[in-house]
């Protein structure tokens, strides 16, 4: 493992992320083969993971499975309601002979449907919605040695949060309230459970999933990556640790008036009209960033500014215009957005990485999720997820399926296409002699810093290291 040659013998603290000390780490998370089947046994088996969603199993019967590394598991809707209780997880394997009970082909996405029961094609093994076996082939032929216990399902546990369905492989561990802790009460505002899918898209991508997701864990790169930007915006951040998971926001390098009034990823753009740049920035985020990171009402209302406020109006009313006008356009079409106290509108920043591979960019009838996975045993590829969600009137949420799209402008938008086009590079890059080390932004990629420090402690590996 490359590291760098100025490091202390000190292993970062959470003392050192709220004092923003400089830190370096190696590339074997990313590169090594033994890493990523550790991870194995280490990471995915001791942690919440988010599955999928709600709406993916709205009927009793429909399932999709959930494939990390090795382990295929079975998602599925056992009965009506919304809660945890009509969830049900299992391994996605037969307790007769191993056979997998759904096949899943490699190169998939997983496997949806509905089903009342579960058949093996091997022996014809038959297994209800709760796991229970119902039917084996000459069963006397066992002399009264098979028993429930042992014939059935092996269950994992399930929870939601927010419309997301979440799998661990633990027997015992905490609870996924506790998993998720302050990130999960702040989120919870934003009630991700009364959105539905806008569009889902999928790619197997050639760098690790952690190479993967890092590339949306920070805004740090807009300057440069997303150059087409800075037209209308300046964004620097801020990022903190919050326990496993943490938080980016809108930050300003010197004290000055605060532009973000409007929401959790609203704000004003440059210029000397706010009225004007307020509309610029979020129609040109909106365009190219695959029609998602708002909404249709909300660039619609911010068309208007210019028609409905005097010249003389500041961001704030600007901004304080933008939202109201917005929200009541929303209610007449039946969309009611949340109540969130500006504590917590403040606390919430721009966006959340929830460890160890969920990325949620949030806003108050929107959200714009990431998500990168383990593909097989090779640390050079992943399965790279992206979609939006929305709030829509009862009943008139689209029609969506995943759809597997190579990593194109034409697929993605530009601003995706345009991550699309470092993930790789920066993994091959690590690959390197020349490259010594990570050498994050202690403010701006803190949340990248603390995502390797909990890695770390869950791999019982070298966690990043203090800069002298």
């Amino acid at each position: 493992m490359n590291e760098h040659s100025r490091i202390s013998n000190s292993e970062v603290t959470v003392q050192d992320l709220a004092a923003e000390r400089a830190v370096t780490y190696g590339t074997e998370a990313f590169l090594s083969k033994d890493y990523a089947q550790a991870e194995k046994e280490r990471l995915w088996p001791r942690v919440w993971q988010m599955a999928g969603r709600l709406e993916d199993i709205p009927k009793v019967g429909d399932f999709f499975t959930y494939d990390v590394c090795d382990e295929s598991i079975i998602v599925l809707r056992a009965a009506e309601g919304e809660g945890p209780d009509a969830i049900r997880a299992f391994y996605n394997v037969c307790a007769h002979r191993g056979r997998q009970l759904v096949d899943v082909p490699a190169g998939s996405n997983g496997v949806r449907g509905n089903a009342r029961s579960f058949v093996c094609a091997f022996h014809g093994w038959t297994y209800d919605l709760e796991g229970r076996n119902t039917y084996i082939l000459d069963e006397d032929d066992w002399h009264g040695a098979l028993t429930p216990d042992c014939t059935s399902l092996t269950r994992l546990r399930a929870d939601t949060w927010g419309g997301f369905v979440y799998v661990d492989m633990r027997e015992e561990g905490e609870s996924l309230e506790e998993f998720l802790g302050d990130a999960g009460r702040i989120l919870s505002h934003f009630e991700f459970d009364k959105m539905r899918y806008k569009w889902r898209q999928w790619c197997i991508y050639p760098a690790n999933w952690k190479t993967s997701i890092e590339a949306f864990m920070e805004p740090y790169h807009t300057t440069t990556t997303h150059n087409q930007l800075t037209a209308y915006a300046e964004f620097y951040a801020y990022s903190k640790a919050y326990g496993l998971h943490s938080v980016s926001g809108f930050d300003q390098r010197q004290a000055k008036e605060v532009t973000d009034q409007g929401g959790s990823v609203s704000r004003a753009g440059k210029g000397d009209d706010p009225r004007v740049s307020t509309y610029e920035l979020a129609r040109e985020n909106y365009t190219t960033i695959n029609y998602s990171a708002s909404t249709d009402t909300l660039i619609a209302a911010a068309s208007r500014l210019k028609d409905e406020l005097p010249e003389t109006a500041t961001v704030g009313e600007v901004m304080a215009h933008w939202m109201a006008s917005a929200k009541r356009d929303d209610a007449a079409r039946g969309v009611i957005w949340p109540d969130i106290p500006p504590e917590v509108m403040s606390e919430a920043g721009l966006a959340w990485t929830l460890f160890p591979n969920q990325n949620i960019l949030q806003g108050v009838t929107f959200a714009l999720c990431y998500r990168a996975r383990p593909y097989g045993d090779d640390p050079d590829m992943c399965i790279f997820e992206a979609y939006a969600l929305e709030r829509y009137p009862e009943g008139q949420e689209p029609k969506t399926e995943w759809v597997q799209a190579e990593p194109t402008e034409e697929k993605w938008g530009k601003v995706l296409a345009q991550d699309f086009a470092n993930m790789r590079y920066v993994h091959k890059g690590m690959k390197s002699r020349g490259f010594r080390g990570a050498l994050p932004n202690p403010h701006q990629e803190q949340k990248i810093i603390n995502a390797h420090r909990n890695l770390a402690a869950f791999m019982g590996t070298g966690a990043p290291r203090l800069l002298k």
